[in-house]
């Protein structure tokens, strides 16, 4: 059977390989003192809130099951124009939101609708593979361009202004990113999109973990510097929701006549069970409840950090979002004699039984030299981590 070019042009998710290995492993220390911890996964230990269940649970006794327009429902779009507006302070308009089936139908859909045979994104090294999977499925090429600890690990304007070529169409950043969870001031993002405008380009961000930001400096939605900018949200990470498989865009108004009718044909529409569930997201119970989760989230990161520091793990610059530490590892796989990233996270797994994800996955630039922590499991797991971490390091 002859395979696709653009299906080989798709390199392995080495994060879930590097699960399954885990998994293996995990059998077989299940059931002693030291079983598998998985910080190897971006995916929050806490699940739904109860009126987001009960709303899932009522929609199916309810019968509320049929398709809805590919765009959403129209009060999950209004909750969502309404949590932007009480939230970060802005007005986007329900008719410029589209629901999507998660944030990897989100992309898929901005880069099937914007990106033609040949065009170029360019995006920061590292970043989050998938972004750049994406752009290659629609028959772009991701260029990414190299990024250091003193820029954050985010563009510039002047490095975006300067990579800009003849082929370039746009830029694809996300803020707060994965793997490191850094986020681009506003300011520099202005400046970005400023350079974007003038070359008559597209400026798409990845905001999926907006909501889990703890630096009021850049906990602000790229949404605030106009409505030609494209954001892409999820149900995910701050609404705990990663199994429902529920997402958002929002795009310019011209824009989602083709959004629909890409997402008609490819998707018909979003899980309707998920979207009655969402809109208990908003109700102020639950968003008391996703505030109390974020100051949790904090919590670890504020205790796991300086643990890994402690061990000569050092993480370059400190996140402020998501839930993942993007740590430099090479003075400890110097003295655990092993080449690097890569086989330091076999190893860390191998013997303290802890999952890392390797830097293998994030890009190019210095991935030998670095792995991500998740820091989404609880306090206790994290804490007998670092304990496993520490003996193993001794």
């Amino acid at each position: 059977m002859r395979i696709s070019e653009r299906a080989l042009r798709i390199e392995p998710f080495y994060v879930m390989e590097v699960a399954k290995a885990a998994q293996t492993l995990a059998r077989q220390v299940a059931h002693t003192a030291s079983p598998m911890i998985y910080l190897n996964i971006g995916e929050p230990d806490f699940t739904a809130p109860p009126l987001v269940q009960e709303a899932a649970a009522k929609a199916i006794r309810d019968g509320r099951t049929q398709y809805t327009q590919a765009t959403g429902l129209e009060p999950l779009r209004e909750s969502i124009s309404g949590w932007y507006q009480s939230r970060f302070g802005i007005t986007v308009p329900a008719q410029r939101i589209v629901i999507t089936a998660g944030a990897s139908a989100a992309l898929q859909l901005v880069c099937l609708a914007l990106i033609e045979a040949g065009d170029e994104i360019l995006m920061p090294d590292p970043s989050y593979p998938c972004n750049r999977h994406f752009v290659s499925a629609a028959e772009g090429t991701a260029v990414l361009l190299s990024t250091t600890a003193q820029e954050r690990f985010q563009l510039s304007a002047a490095k975006v202004e300067s990579a800009w070529g003849q082929h370039t169409r746009g830029v694809l950043l996300a803020s707060p990113s994965n793997p490191t969870g850094t986020s681009i001031a506003s300011d520099e993002l202005r400046r970005i999109h400023e350079v974007v405008r003038r070359h008559d380009g597209i400026t798409i961000v990845d905001e999926i973990y907006l909501g889990l930001s703890y630096d009021a400096q850049y906990g602000q939605s790229c949404l605030a510097l106009g409505d030609d900018l494209i954001s892409v949200n999820s149900f995910s990470k701050y609404f705990n929701m990663t199994g429902w498989r529920l997402g958002w865009l929002v795009v310019p108004e011209a824009l989602v006549p083709v959004i629909e009718r890409l997402a008609q044909n490819l998707f018909i529409c979003p899980s309707t069970v998920s979207q009655y569930a969402a809109l208990a997201c908003f109700e102020p119970e639950s968003l008391a409840l996703y505030e109390h989760r974020r100051a949790e989230f904090k919590a670890r990161r504020d205790f796991f950090i300086p643990a890994l520091h402690e061990m000569g793990l050092s993480v370059p610059v400190v996140p402020d979002g998501a839930f993942y530490a993007w740590t430099d590892c090479s003075a400890a796989c110097a003295r655990l004699g092993v080449g690097d990233s890569w086989d330091f996270a076999f190893e860390v797994m191998k013997r303290a039984h802890v999952a890392v994800t390797p830097g293998r996955d994030f890009g190019t630039a210095q991935t030998r030299d670095f792995v991500r922590f998740s820091t989404a499991n609880s306090m206790a797991q994290l804490q007998e981590s670092v304990a496993r971490l520490r003996a193993l390091l001794a």
